[in-house]
């Protein structure tokens, strides 16, 4: 993986939480445009009652042209 300077970490339980999370994560990255994503890793746990989804982003600045 290359070097990043930062994690973000969406996660919920919630089963409207979690149709909404792709449209939560494209909001951060317009929120966040000087942001280079470098990887992603998605989990999936559950137990008897619960379903957990993670979507971990791993990032950078974007170096700036000059």
């Amino acid at each position: 993986m290359p070097h990043f300077t930062g994690v973000k970490v969406f996660s919920t339980t919630l089963a409207r939480d979690r149709e909404s999370m792709g449209d939560n994560i494209t909001k951060w990255l317009r929120e966040n445009p000087n942001l280079e994503i470098l990887d992603k890793v998605v989990t999936q746990s559950s137990d008897k009652e619960f379903h957990c989804l993670s979507i971990t982003l791993f990032f950078r600045e974007k170096a700036i042209d000059r």
